[in-house]
């Protein structure tokens, strides 16, 4: 089974390409529109002191397995690149149309509700990869 596509590839397919690529693609300095699965995403990556920041922004769709898939992609990125912190911020919840299960799948996977300044209340999640 191949499981959800980002952009087309798999998981382990964007996991094969030369970490310079994926650099390029992840870290862009800019919110991005990409799909996973029937979703369509939203986001923003920042790589900054030692933390990777994925914010989600807005997430249209989905339901099949996304965010586990964004998690994989994430962790995995982050361990090639010797990150100490991945930060998780979506804010999908209060789009257009949100998902009515996402806050329950957001609660499930650690996600606690903080208040952030412009934004307002948004799910996050701080996973400490390295010490140090």
């Amino acid at each position: 089974m191949v499981g959800v596509l980002i952009e087309g590839f798999s998981v382990d397919e964007l996991l094969a390409w030369p970490v310079e690529r994926l650099r390029e693609l992840v870290a862009c300095g800019r919110p991005i529109v990409f799909g996973a699965g029937t979703a369509t995403l939203l986001a923003e990556v920042q790589l900054q002191e030692g933390r990777l920041t994925i914010d989600l922004a807005h997430v249209d769709g989905g339901g099949e397995g996304v965010l586990p898939t964004l998690w994989r992609f994430g962790e995995h990125y982050a361990r090639a690149e010797r990150v100490r912190e991945i930060e998780w911020i979506v804010h999908a919840t209060r789009c257009a149309k949100p998902n009515p299960r996402l806050p329950g799948v957001l609660r499930r996977m650690g996600f606690a509700i903080e208040d952030r300044p412009p934004r307002g209340e948004v799910y996050r999640r701080l996973d400490v990869l390295f010490d140090g």
